[in-house]
């Protein structure tokens, strides 16, 4: 167990009605810093009572901010877009110090988050609806997008800030009160976002947090008043998610896992393939739903490509990720650090080979749950390491004898999140992009998150629901639309007519 700082730890209660409310089930759970194992704060649980205290205020604050002007809101997400600049870096320190991350890393991940809400800013455009006028004689049709209502997110701890901000930006945008259920292991960047948000001009009950466990999700799930949820996590929690949430007749976005695959064809430049896979592979750990976790290397490229990704690694720092000079830091939790850290033995046992093993000297580490860069090779599916999402620094390269090969692994594989190619062929890309059954693609781009303007989601048992997160869908999601058939007669002109309605 981790040492316990009894004067440094703190308590992370509830977000209700704009001020801190304790949770009441006596339930909690404790926070702990990744780098030293120690225990940082005390979560508080939310019984269902809690949670139906949330949902009620909330209901109260989203019928007034729904009236609120379009202009008004822009301005509120527009102070909260000013105020998260202004305390970027508390708010990254944050992160580091309950996920674990690097400074720089955490920096990027506040930064990506900033994008949701300057797109959020431009909100009086994105509800702009359609307008027919003389669709019949004397009869206008228009199209207008209206707010849900109330509506949930539950999100992950792999990103405490990012995750959150694509959901509340737009949800609170389109006149929604929006309910967060952050990870109970890295709960307090959300507390620090709604009071950015408060101070921002957020109404009270416009955005709420419960913080909590199942009994806080399976509420939220079933809640009659809350008409949509966002849920960014692992492939079977969001089947749950999906499957109760749409049994209760709510509109769900549940984003699942990934086993991203980076296809290297022969004539692509090594150094910058190598470059790519150790940056998108090791990156945050590993704990990336969009990180490179399979290398296919096709025909003779492999050998070049594996000793080049070996002499990066080699430089890889490993340390907390509050020291400046660290580039990659802990996983989220020894018990997730020691499942990671087991594929590397089934890897073994099942004929691949390991290039680059990760696994550290604990009296180097102390406490802290780290695990260096790891590699495979010669792995394939059938493989643990191949079959698997690992979710961590472990990245396999499977030999492939052509394109046609590697593009059958990657469209046989059940997740269809994200996917790259490097190639300095531009027909070969064009191809790929068009082959490729997977949600998002890069070209020579090997980590192919979109900007706010477009919208994040993959395919297959990557994504359970229609819509994608974040940008147009984004809005989309949080907004149903109305048409409405407008006639303004002389009273003179009206007359029964019982049969069915024609343009005429």
């Amino acid at each position: 167990m981790g040492t316990t700082e009894t004067l440094a730890i703190s308590a992370v209660n509830h977000w209700i009605n704009g001020k801190p409310v304790a949770a009441t089930s006596g339930r909690s759970g404790i926070v702990t810093n990744p780098a030293t194992g120690a225990v940082i704060a005390q979560v508080g649980f939310a019984s269902e009572e809690d949670v139906n205290l949330a949902v009620a205020t909330a209901k109260t604050a989203a019928l007034d901010w729904r009236t609120t002007p379009l202009s008004r809101r822009a301005e509120v997400m527009f102070r909260l877009r000013n105020l998260i600049v202004e305390h970027r870096e508390q708010l990254a320190e944050i992160i580091s110090h309950e996920n674990g991350k690097t400074r720089a890393d955490a920096l990027g991940e506040v930064a990506r988050g900033l994008e949701n809400v300057e797109f959020a800013c431009g909100v009086p455009n994105m509800l702009k609806g359609g307008y027919s006028e003389q669709a019949s004689k004397g009869v206008d049709v228009y199209q207008i997008r209206q707010p849900l209502g109330v509506v949930a997110g539950i999100t992950p701890f792999n990103f405490p800030a990012m995750v959150p901000l694509w959901m509340l930006s737009n949800a609170i945008a389109c006149g929604n009160a929006f309910i967060l259920k952050p990870s109970e292991k890295v709960p307090s960047s959300s507390v620090f976002l709604a009071e950015l948000a408060k101070e921002a001009g957020v109404p009270d009950g416009v955005l709420t947090l419960v913080q909590g466990d199942k009994v806080a999700v399976n509420r939220l799930l079933e809640h009659p008043e809350i008409k949509a949820i966002s849920f960014v996590g692992s492939t079977p929690v969001a089947r749950y998610i999906y499957e109760t949430a749409t049994r209760n007749g709510k509109r769900v976005q549940a984003l699942g896992g990934a086993k991203n695959h980076m296809l290297v064809l022969p004539d692509a430049d090594i150094a910058m393939a190598a470059d790519a896979a150790v940056s998108a592979g090791y990156g945050a750990a590993g704990e990336r739903c969009m990180a490179i976790s399979v290398v296919l290397a096709v025909g003779n490229v492999a050998d070049p490509l594996i000793e080049a990704i070996r002499e990066r690694v080699r430089c890889i720092k490993v340390g907390p990720g509050n020291e400046p000079s660290n580039e990659m830091g802990p996983l989220i939790s020894r018990e997730h650090r020691d499942r990671v850290a087991s594929y590397l033995d089934a890897a073994l046992a099942e004929g691949a080979t390991l290039p680059v093993d990760g696994r550290l000297d604990p009296a180097t580490t102390g406490d802290g749950y780290f695990l260096g860069p790891s590699l495979i090779d010669n792995a394939r599916p059938g493989m643990r390491c191949y079959d698997h999402e690992i979710f961590g620094p472990v990245l396999s390269v499977v030999r492939v004898d052509t394109y046609a090969e590697a593009l059958r692994l990657i469209n046989e594989n059940p997740f269809g999140n994200g996917t790259a190619i490097f190639t300095q062929n531009g027909g070969a890309a064009r191809q790929f992009q068009f082959d490729v059954e997977v949600g998002m693609v890069g070209i020579n781009v090997p980590i192919p998150v979109p900007v706010s303007y477009y919208s994040f989601g993959g395919w297959k048992s990557s994504l359970f629901g229609d819509l994608h997160m974040y940008g147009p869908e984004g809005v989309q999601f949080y907004t149903r639309s109305k048409v409405v058939t407008s006639r303004w007669p002389n009273p003179g002109a009206s007359k029964v007519d019982l049969g069915f309605p024609q343009v005429r």
